[in-house]
């Protein structure tokens, strides 16, 4: 009987054990990070109504869901973004970069080199890290003349073509040629035209997620 009652115990404790235990696996959430400026940062309208929210929303719904984290900033540029990234991929581990810089470089008439440069620095940090990258590309107002604006489209498709990323070529596309869905400055959509560049963004996001 004696035997029996310590063999018992002993059972019970390694079974009470810790390290015997069968732990339960927790879920891991994967990351999109969006690192933008005014175009990802809903500019002059609700934080609810910018396309990067319909992204949270939509990711939201995926089985397992997937987490957004919005590092974008209003006035940000390639070189603010290039020191920036570092640390957002350190803190935040994402699956997938979406990189939308640039606008206000060229906005600025900054050399196409330099943005070129920055931009391609942050590809290669966010590769390093295992990310997946997809490039947002813009246009700028026909003002700044063809040289110029065809040399900003050459940066955003070359850096696709030899880093091979994801590009959307021009983020506001089918929305920057409508007034009714930009505001007055002529640069930002309204709330009105977020949806559709959600939509420009989620057809070329979502095969990233696979």
């Amino acid at each position: 009987m004696r035997r029996f009652l310590v063999l018992l115990a002993v059972s019970l404790i390694g079974w009470c054990n810790p390290s015997h235990a069968a732990e339960p696996k927790a879920a891991s959430t994967k990351t999109v990070l969006v690192l933008g400026d005014s175009l990802s940062a809903a500019h002059n309208i609700g934080a609810n109504e910018g396309w990067v929210h319909l992204l949270e929303v939509r990711l939201g719904k995926m089985e397992p869901p997937w987490r957004v984290v919005n590092a974008s900033i209003s006035g940000e540029t390639t070189l603010s973004g290039r020191h920036h990234l570092p640390q957002l991929l350190a803190t935040y581990r994402p699956a997938v970069l979406v990189l939308e810089l640039g606008a206000n470089d060229g906005l600025r008439g900054l050399p196409l080199d330099a943005m070129r440069d920055n931009l391609a620095a942050m590809i290669d940090m966010a590769q390093s890290a295992h990310a997946k990258v997809l490039l947002l590309g813009i246009e700028l107002p026909v003002n700044y003349g063809p040289r110029y604006r065809d040399g900003l489209r050459a940066v955003y498709a070359g850096l696709a073509r030899s880093k091979r990323t994801a590009l959307v070529p021009f983020l506001l596309e089918g929305v920057a040629q409508d007034p009714s869905r930009m505001q007055d400055d002529g640069l930002h959509p309204t709330a009105a035209g977020e949806p559709a560049v959600f939509a420009t963004v989620w057809s070329q996001l979502a095969p990233l997620l696979r």
